[in-house]
């Protein structure tokens, strides 16, 4: 029995030199073909796994305060433009609204009747004019008599009754005349007061109109209609909660998606707008999606950010850099579950 295991033994030992060979030669002949496969594949083709489902995001809010009195969505409802969303308790707004259509009336109302008086003051003045010739007449020929009068006295040919007569005429002409003078002048300035008065009621008259239309505006804010069509999504309101002016209460995700890739600077050499995608995401693992480039934006991923890198300051230690690239969907997704922030793999053919 020995010596048959002895015999078995070296019959093996040849075989086993002879895999000790041909396993590693066939590996690497595997690794070099895969590694021809992959320099010929990158020469024709660009990917990466940093790459995003990215959509807006419409962050929806209320322009007036005020408690929630009707809520009309809920998390993942689709919704259309222009969609009644949310109510806010209107009460306030409306009174609002009376009062200041109640005080623009009643300036409307003062302005009517300034504007009366002016029309009359406008009379009154014409007519102190009239009664001013009128006078001045009257004293020209009052002062005219007077002095015939005088000159006639002088000479002894009328009596003192005579000339005292002229004169109390000559007196009261002038004294009627600067009365209807102080009394065009009193006209013309209650008719300038008036005209001031109104200018300062059509002033009054236009802030009030200006404040009615933002007490309208305000009470319009109280319903909240959706600005796009989407689905409904992070609500943080309920029925009943105070609203504050800006305060976010949900946001809609419309449909519209695209992607946007991270390529390594490296990988854009032949890449550019308008070559053709291949999209894999991960939630259809057995489904390639067909796009193409859109864009490639004009600055790094990290020189858009909020703090940029300075170099010129300190050590400096090379990285390379991705530059962020907008792809669009060439097809229609809307029967697929897509939705911004899934991960997804592009594979562009650059040649």
């Amino acid at each position: 029995m020995t010596e048959t295991t002895a015999k078995k033994t070296k019959k093996k030992r040849p075989e086993y030199k002879k895999k000790r060979v041909i396993v590693p030669s066939i590996t690497a002949i595997i690794l070099i073909l895969l590694g021809i496969g992959t320099a010929i594949h990158s020469t024709y083709y660009q990917s990466t796994d940093d790459a995003f489902v990215e959509g807006r995001l419409i962050s929806v809010a209320p322009r007036v305060s005020g408690p929630v009195i009707n809520l009309l969505v809920d998390d993942n409802d689709e919704i259309e433009t222009g969609q009644l969303i949310l109510e806010i308790d209107p009460s306030d707004y409306e009174v609002k609204l009376h009062q200041t259509e109640a005080k623009l009336e009643e300036a409307k109302a003062k302005l009517n009747v300034t504007e009366r008086q002016i029309e009359e003051g406008g009379s009154n003045v014409q007519q102190s004019y009239e009664d001013i010739n009128s006078t001045k007449s009257k004293l020209d020929f009052a002062q005219t008599d007077h002095k015939r009068y005088t000159d006639m006295y002088k000479e002894g040919i009328v009596s003192k009754q005579e000339y005292d007569n002229s004169t109390t005429h000559y007196t009261v002409a002038l004294a009627n005349h600067k009365a209807s003078e102080e009394k065009s002048k009193a006209m013309k300035s209650a008719l300038a007061s008036n005209k001031a008065k109104a200018q300062a009621v059509e002033a009054e008259i236009k802030k009030l109109e200006a404040e009615v239309e933002q007490a309208k505006l305000d009470l319009s804010y109280t319903k909240i209609y959706a600005p796009q069509s989407g689905m409904v999504s992070a609500r943080s309101v309920e029925k009943g909660n105070y609203l504050q002016i800006g305060q976010p209460v949900m946001q809609i995700v419309p449909k519209n998606v695209w992607i946007v890739a991270n390529f390594k600077e490296n990988q854009l050499t032949y890449m550019k707008k308008g070559q053709k995608v291949s999209i894999k995401v991960d939630t259809y693992p057995n489904k390639r999606f067909n796009g193409h480039i859109d864009s490639i934006q004009r600055a790094t991923g990290a020189k858009s950010s909020l703090f940029p890198p300075e170099n010129a300051v300190g050590s400096y230690v090379k990285i390379v850099q991705r530059i962020p690239v907008k792809i669009v969907f060439d097809e229609n997704i809307e029967d697929y579950n897509i939705v911004p922030g899934m991960s997804v793999v592009p594979k562009v053919k650059v040649k």
